[in-house]
């Protein structure tokens, strides 16, 4: 077991390179089962062990899959796939394993997955995923900790109404339906960044997808996929949380490959915190010299502002001037980094799904966990400010969403380092 250990203080300066989607990639990744014909290339791949987690699944369907991490680059040959289950070892690493039913369902008319891990952030269910199936022709069945979903008769376009503009599930129907015999027209679906970049790969590999990034999705289902190459979309959260390490160390950060047109925001709210903002087309740079103001934000489904940057901006008020809340909307078990936040000093109370956060003038280094994978972003970002030195444990979950990390923030000065426990 490895720990991260940081000595605070320093402020962040210098330029930063943000790594490509770690939600994009992922969906996007699946979404090669469905290309026949042709291999398919991936530039832009970030080394993360949730990258190498889905490798691992989609080779274990007899699929050639190959990750070159020091490239950035993925390779998959999906010509023939010769089992249409995944092992419970690996789809219980990583919720978005889940993500190649739809893509099974379309290129095998079967599949047999376990039910899915992930972060323990809440129940997140999948019964969204599982309505859209069922919409399509497939017939589903649970049991024995597995689902079982057959598509008999082939998958047949349809209507389908999203109760919650759910990412998974919207990824999920949209490749099963790009293959789907006629049109299916997807209602409220998600509008993220992540779900424009997989339409757009979808129709590179030949599919015929409208409407991605707006309300309505439409896909006309064709018979055949071929692999293509594609470059995945910079990680939004990657950058944002960059942004913030730059604005709570009172640096002076640009933000390379950062597109801020997915971040409005994060952005918008930094501003309202007093850091000065420069966008240009390469980048955004971050500027701060005083203390943030305490804002206030409330997680919505994008285009509001991501539950992926919650703990983060925690950490911010933590240390900023005034009184924030901090409102919880997407998932009900996303205020387990308080309790770490509050070993540091930091003063918080929660009530419900809304966290009060009065700023303090310090906080102080101790030994803390990233309970999940924001979290232990928001650690990172409180010991970069702490007095002394914190410890981090379970950073695992760092490793499945911020490729390279340490060496990013010690090229920006900060003093951080990996250690054996």
């Amino acid at each position: 077991m490895e720990k991260l250990v940081i000595n605070g203080g320093n402020a962040l300066r210098g330029r930063v390179k943000i790594s490509g989607a770690k939600n994009a990639v992922l969906p996007i990744i699946a979404a090669t089962l469905l290309g026949q014909d042709t291999p398919s290339r991936l530039d832009e791949v970030p080394a993360l062990d949730d990258v190498h987690t889905i490798a691992e699944v989609i080779g274990s369907l007899g699929v050639d899959a190959r990750f070159d991490p020091e490239a950035h680059q993925f390779f998959v040959d999906s010509a023939g796939i010769k089992y249409c289950e995944a092992p419970y070892d690996l789809v219980r690493k990583m919720r978005a394993s889940f993500l190649i039913m739809g893509p099974l369902l379309a290129r095998c008319g079967k599949a047999r997955i376990s039910l899915p891990g992930g972060c323990a952030i809440g129940t997140r269910p999948i019964d969204l995923h599982l309505k859209g199936f069922e919409a399509l022709g497939a017939e589903i069945e649970i049991g024995h900790g597995f689902i079982d979903a057959n598509a008999p008769h082939g998958l047949k376009g349809a209507r389908i109404y999203l109760d919650f503009p759910s990412v998974g599930a919207t990824e999920n129907i949209l490749m099963a339906a790009s293959m789907a015999e006629g049109q299916t027209v997807l209602e409220n679906p998600a509008q993220e960044p992540e779900i424009i970049d997989l339409a757009n790969y979808l129709n590179v590999m030949g599919a015929k997808i409208r409407g991605a990034g707006t309300n309505v999705l439409k896909i006309e289902g064709v018979p055949k996929l071929k692999g293509a190459a594609y470059t995945v979309i910079p990680d939004r959260i990657e950058a944002g949380t960059y942004m913030v390490a730059a604005a709570m160390t009172r640096g002076d950060v640009y933000i390379e490959n950062a597109i801020s047109e997915h971040l409005k925001p994060v952005i918008a709210k930094l501003k309202e915190a007093g850091v000065i903002i420069d966008e240009d087309v390469d980048g955004i740079r971050v500027r701060c010299d005083k203390a943030t103001k305490a804002v206030d934000i409330k997680t919505m489904p994008y285009p509001g502002f991501p539950t992926d940057m919650q703990a983060q901006f925690m950490a911010m008020l933590a240390v900023s001037e005034g009184t924030g809340l901090v409102t919880e909307t997407v998932f009900e078990n996303r205020f387990m980094h308080v309790d770490e936040l509050k070993r540091m000093g930091a003063s918080i109370k929660i009530d419900g799904r809304t966290s009060v956060v009065e700023g303090v003038s310090k906080l102080t280094g101790c030994q803390v966990k990233a309970t999940d994978l924001r979290a232990g972003a928001a650690m990172v970002l409180a010991g970069l400010v702490a007095e002394g030195e914190t410890q981090i444990g379970y950073i695992h979950h760092i490793d499945r969403g911020y490729d390279h990390l340490v060496p990013k923030l010690v090229q920006l000065g900060a003093d951080i380092r990996r250690v054996e426990e």
